[in-house]
């Protein structure tokens, strides 16, 4: 069973408080079908709470956490994933994240959890995320459950060419994260020359670069209403082959969360 994702979701993390909450039920109202979380935000309770005021179908959203590294070991999938569930206000999770292959990690005893997960009907998808083409392929030889989803910095300044293919190759989706590069998408001549010429932002024309590359969807992180409208109209943006090959001969490389 595959797992369509809409081209813009909602990242959160940073998000907190009430004005988290508020944050989260306009993106619903807006529109977002997808709201990204993960244990080591400390949001899960913040998310669950806006998609409970949200008048969004809980059936048409698309809820992703993702477990973090000091929970990875075996034994403890489980009982984080029923505190994720129990934070969030949910009795099944649509996409569960490995959110690095790090930690407390164990390929073959892991992912078994996350089988098991899936099993029992707590998770309906499995995703990584930070994973090498190497480390996806030994997942996908140890799962019993496709891979639904890898979630990877991916922006104008840091491509992973590779992982885009394996991901088109595999038939999962790429969920790129920091589409924006941390701001710095505003400073790119490049990026703010094809701006100029479709009369819009560097960040609108970062997010239609990313969705328009071929199984690749994004969650950018946004609290107010208007940059929430203004990311999710992104994806509308169409781009020309000139304003692609601009953008994607940009000589520079900036990672901005390496392991």
């Amino acid at each position: 069973m595959t797992l369509p994702l809409p081209a813009v979701g909602l990242g959160t993390m940073g998000l907190d408080g009430d004005d988290g909450v508020d944050a989260v039920e306009t993106a619903l109202d807006l529109g977002y079908r997808h709201l990204d979380t993960a244990q080591v935000y400390r949001n899960e309770a913040i998310v669950g709470a806006g998609l409970a005021r949200a008048d969004a179908a809980r059936e048409d959203v698309t809820v992703a956490t993702k477990t973090w590294t000091d929970r990875l070991a075996p034994a403890d999938v489980r009982p984080s994933t029923e505190a994720s569930l129990e934070a969030l206000g949910l009795r099944r999770l649509d996409l569960l994240y490995v959110h690095r292959p790090t930690g407390g990690y164990e390929p073959a005893g892991t992912l078994a959890a996350y089988d098991d997960l899936v099993d029992d009907g707590l998770v309906d998808h499995v995703g990584v995320s930070n994973f090498e083409a190497a480390e996806l392929d030994e997942a996908m030889a140890l799962l019993d459950a496709p891979i639904a989803a890898h979630q990877t910095e991916f922006h104008p300044l840091y491509r992973r060419p590779e992982l885009r293919e394996h991901a088109v190759d595999h038939g999962y989706t790429l969920v790129a994260y920091s589409p924006l590069a941390g701001g710095r998408v505003r400073d790119l001549g490049p990026v703010r020359a094809v701006a100029e010429k479709h009369d819009t932002t560097p960040e609108a024309v970062s997010i239609a670069w990313v969705t328009g590359k071929e199984g690749v969807v994004t969650i950018p992180k946004a609290s107010s209403e208007r940059h929430l409208r203004a990311n999710l109209a992104a994806a509308s943006l169409e781009l020309d082959d000139e304003d692609e090959a601009r953008i994607d001969a940009i000589d520079r490389e900036q990672e901005l969360f390496p392991e």
